[in-house]
């Protein structure tokens, strides 16, 4: 029997970058990946899901609360 292993970090990743969110969506999000870098500070990890972070919120206060160029 053979299974295919699926790493939460990596489904999570791939999903909350491409989907649209709201800002109180991004802000759950934002919270919750803050609580596992806090785990794994100082890791490479940790510095990746940082990135993740800072890029997810970047671009749904770019599109959310900033108006578009007329």
């Amino acid at each position: 029997m053979s299974a295919e292993i699926i790493r939460l970090d990596d489904f999570r990743a791939n999903t909350v970058l491409d989907i649209e969110c709201d800002i109180a969506t991004a802000v759950d999000v934002a919270i919750r990946d803050l609580r596992e870098i806090l785990m794994d500070w100082g890791t490479d990890r940790a510095r990746h899901r940082a990135e993740e972070c800072e890029r997810m919120l970047s671009r749904v206060f770019r599109n959310g609360v900033v108006p578009p160029a007329s």
